[in-house]
């Protein structure tokens, strides 16, 4: 099976993991526009969990704000009898009622990041979090010093065994590096919208990459058309495949389609590969809701990387020099 180290840690995780923020299901952000992905079946996720598990997948990312508590809660129950057998990755910061559907804002607070750990253990049915996401990526990096101490003191106390911000900022991922248990960022990047700076930042902090956004939420499935069309509770509802920027995604993926897939990988398992193939500190956490989704991106297990010669082919068909400068 392929796997990776999270960063300067010694854990081993499968070198995918999977997201758990569609299964939170609705809710909204203070604004009250959707940010969920739509309803949701609970007992289909817990089957789609649960054949995570049986394909080898180890790694498991959610956040306590995903469905106001839903989906930690859900993964809770599906991890029953066998939280020795994965890595959960959770974060902390947005502020919510328990079950409301809504949030509301962010508190960095160390009492309020105490408050949440303990919240988050209880909903997960654990004693401790493998993997502490500061959620809150546009928070000033000035200001991070006193939320990365009291992660390294929830280290000490046996809270958590390492800790992560997801942000897309390689400032502020910089002042979670110097901590020594700092282990991960987590951040967007995919073969349509590349974050580059902050793969090299990875690389000199030996720090993994857990990629949110893998398949460009579903583009890199292959499943959009122009004609294609969202729910209004979809976080993704205004997207518009005609014109605009989906309708330019689009368009690359089909200059590309056929050099990814030409190994038998599906679309979605090719995208997973050449995230691999980009850094070796790539651990991407693609969504789910179907039993369907998990088989077939836990399928790109077994295929691994990109070949050197698929990436070679992709940047020409790009146009990009990506492949020379890392």
């Amino acid at each position: 099976m392929f796997t990776r180290k999270l960063g300067r840690s010694e854990i081993e995780v499968s070198g995918l993991g999977i997201g758990c923020w569609a299964i939170g299901g609705p809710f909204t952000n203070p604004d009250r526009v959707p940010v969920g992905w739509g309803e949701v079946n609970d007992a289909e996720s817990i089957r789609a969990i649960h054949r995570a598990l049986d394909l080898g997948v180890t790694l498991l990312d959610t956040a306590n704000v995903y469905g106001t508590g839903h989906s930690e809660t859900l993964l809770g129950q599906a991890l029953e009898g066998k939280r020795d057998q994965v890595v959960i990755a959770t974060k902390f910061g947005y502020i919510f009622e328990e079950g409301s559907r809504h949030f509301h804002g962010h508190d960095a607070s160390p009492a309020v990041i105490r408050q949440q750990c303990e919240d988050s253990l209880r909903r997960l049915r654990t004693d401790y979090i493998d993997l502490y996401q500061f959620h809150v990526g546009e928070y000033p990096a000035d200001k991070a010093g006193p939320v990365r101490d009291t992660l390294e003191e929830l280290v000490t106390e046996g809270k958590i065994r390492t800790y992560a911000w997801s942000t897309d900022d390689p400032d502020c991922a910089s002042v979670f590096a110097e901590g020594p248990h700092c282990s991960a960022v987590q951040y967007r990047t995919n073969i349509l919208e590349r974050n580059l700076d902050m793969v090299a930042l990875c690389e000199e902090h030996n720090l993994a990459g857990l990629i949110r956004g893998p398949l460009a939420r579903g583009l890199l499935t292959g499943k959009f058309n122009v004609d294609s069309k969202l729910p209004a509770n979809d976080v993704r509802h205004h997207w518009d495949f005609a014109a605009g920027e989906q309708a330019e995604w689009l368009a690359t993926l089909g200059k590309i389609r056929d050099v990814m897939t030409r190994d038998g990988r599906t679309l979605a398992q090719a995208a997973l590969g050449w995230l691999w193939a980009l850094s070796p500190t790539t651990v991407p956490i693609p969504g789910f809701k179907t039993v369907q989704q998990i088989e077939e991106n836990a399928g790109a297990l077994q295929y691994g990387p990109l070949s050197d010669d698929q990436m070679q082919e992709i940047g020409e068909l790009l146009g990009d020099t990506m492949f020379t400068i890392l």
